[in-house]
């Protein structure tokens, strides 16, 4: 991973996950990530099979001209590489496996820019397989969104370990997620009340007055 926006949402998936193979979609927090939506995707499986756009960020979509959601993911791509992206989100819904492709876009007015993809898998159960991306530009030149890309070709792709990449990723690109399990600070608006810690969970006694 190169860029790093694609290493702070990475980050941020692998810190929700907290070892698990994924995180739940319903884990996903916008806001804790609000610094890249505009660049980011979700993608879920249709009834054929296929991986389409969920939700899309506005900056992904005014890069590529028009609003993706609803589109097949493969559609971003030249005829040649279509079956190589569709094989890429497959791997993100069965197999919950990482991947990062550098992407070289081609626009209307044949323009080129590089992007980095990144797809994170997330676990929406056996009927509704969801996957967390990012498509980000290399650069950021002034007729990016003016000049739309219309084909994407793959020039390289890589699967990732994830567990293995986190210890070689910089630790300044980390995004700020909730803590998983309650600390006493994040209980401070409850002082005077009574608390029992149990497992994970911390009880906090008390309830509607009569």
């Amino acid at each position: 991973m190169k860029q790093t926006s694609t290493v702070a949402l990475f980050q941020y998936w692998d810190r929700l996950r907290n070892g698990r193979t994924a995180p739940k979609r319903t884990e996903i927090e916008p806001a804790d990530i609000k610094t890249m939506l505009a660049d980011t995707f979700i993608l879920e499986r249709d009834l054929r099979g296929d991986a389409v756009f969920r939700l899309a960020g506005t900056r992904l979509c005014a890069a590529f001209g028009r609003e993706l959601k609803g589109f097949a993911f493969a559609s971003l791509f030249g005829h040649a590489d279509q079956g190589m992206a569709a094989e890429l989100a497959r791997g993100g819904f069965s197999k919950k496996s990482v991947s990062v492709a550098i992407v070289q876009g081609m626009t209307k007015q044949g323009r080129s820019l590089e992007f980095e993809l990144l797809l994170l898998p997330l676990d929406g159960g056996t009927e509704n397989p969801r996957a967390l991306g990012s498509i980000c530009p290399f650069e950021k030149p002034y007729w990016l969104g003016a000049d739309p890309v219309v084909e994407c070709s793959i020039a390289t792709t890589r699967v990732v370990d994830p567990d293995n990449e986190a210890r070689f990723l910089p630790p300044e690109a980390v995004v700020a997620a909730p803590p998983l399990v309650p600390t006493d600070e994040s209980l401070s608006s409850h002082e005077g009340t009574r608390r029992r810690r149990f497992r994970h969970l911390v009880v906090i006694e008390g309830g509607r007055g009569g």
